[in-house]
């Protein structure tokens, strides 16, 4: 059977290592993700349709097809009933900041359109799988904090004169719509989820790539396209996420929602296997102990920090414990998120606090 007539199974993909100045060893040391390159990791791109980094199958019929082919050839099959798009929508990342990010925004969809020239923004949302006590995170201008005096802010680099400065805990996670000026490190260890995009503003006068000083000219160039892109409005916060027990010892956190992406993280003990019926893609990401996964005949063994792309198709999926693991997918919100929610016994004024707008 030729790999357009295969149908689609659990994807292993290749990943992208980045090795940005913020990095460190923790991915591999603490997550324990194994095949990394001995240099200093900031980030391990886990499944991405950015032009560039494009993720590869590696296992099974489809081997060597690229994550857009295998949209292209199985659009339904991979996304659910009625998806059209071009592009596969998620980005997935773990991010080890070792050191601090730079601080940064990325385009909300709109204004990517106007001044990027490109189809959408990138909205992201940060999970935080481990931090040193006393970590922080800049995340959004303090009200009150006008254009003019961002911008000056921006250009003595005297960050914490403008942005608002959040505690960092483990567990917890952050909704940041696109325009949101935002920064985290050092010692924090995060799963990222977000558009597909590599849209980026800088406020820093050095390059993440290699440290490397930014020249004036060029960091005012810069500061000139970030400040048409900020919104000094945007101020999210951090949420420890909704919890429904889904079965003895299999606990299901809802962590954020919003119209671009959901991510779910489901704990399991060994009285009774995690199971998760899905109608759309799952990016399944183990952040616990090496799990067996079976999706129908499919059956393997997911190691530390590993990621599958499990396709709409497949339908369910089934999680011996003890089990640790996340869940990113293009969601429909009412039957994904809304639904589960309202059956367990949150109030809806609270769901629409929890469930994010579209910027």
């Amino acid at each position: 059977m030729s790999a357009e007539g295969t149908t689609p199974y659990p994807l292993r993909l290749t990943v992208t290592a980045k090795p940005l100045v913020f990095g460190g060893h923790a991915i591999a040391r603490r997550l324990g993700k194994t095949g990394l390159p001995d240099w200093n990791v900031a980030e391990t791109w886990e499944c991405s349709d950015v032009e560039g980094n494009r993720s590869v199958v590696t296992n099974g019929p489809l081997a060597g097809r690229t994550l857009p082919q295998v949209l292209s050839d199985h659009p339904e099959a991979l996304m659910g009933a009625g998806f059209s798009g071009t592009r596969f929508p998620l980005l997935t990342k773990f991010i080890d900041a070792t050191g601090t990010l730079p601080v940064h925004l990325h385009a909300d969809d709109e204004t990517a359109k106007c001044l990027e020239g490109q189809a959408n923004g990138k909205t992201e949302a940060w999970h935080i799988l481990d931090a040193a006590p006393g970590a922080t995170a800049l995340c959004g201008v303090k009200d009150g904090v006008t254009a003019d005096r961002l911008r000056a802010a921006l250009e003595a680099q005297d960050f914490d004169a403008v942005l608002r400065r959040l505690p960092v805990r483990a567990g917890e996670t952050l909704y940041v719509p696109g325009g949101t000026l935002h920064s985290f490190g050092p010692d924090t260890l995060v799963y990222e989820i977000e558009q597909t995009s590599d849209i980026q503003q800088h406020a820093m006068r050095w390059n993440m790539e290699d440290g490397s000083q930014v020249g004036h000219a060029e960091h005012r160039s810069n500061l000139d396209m970030l400040m048409r892109q900020a919104d000094l409005e945007s101020r999210p916060d951090f949420h420890p996420g909704l919890s429904i027990t889904v079965g003895d010892g299999v606990e299901r956190v809802f962590l954020c929602a919003g119209p671009y992406f959901a991510l779910e993280r489901w704990r399991a003990g060994t009285a009774e296997p995690l199971r998760r019926s899905f109608a759309t893609a799952q990016i399944l990401s183990n952040v616990g102990a090496p799990v067996q996964v079976r999706s129908g005949t499919w059956s393997e063994e997911l190691g530390r920090a590993e990621t599958l792309l499990l396709p709409a198709v497949c339908g369910d999926v089934e999680i011996n414990g003890p089990a640790d693991v996340l869940f990113g997918y293009l969601p429909d919100l009412d039957r994904d998120v809304r639904d589960p929610l309202l059956a367990a016994g949150y109030p809806l004024p609270l769901l629409r606090r929890f469930i994010a707008s579209p910027t």
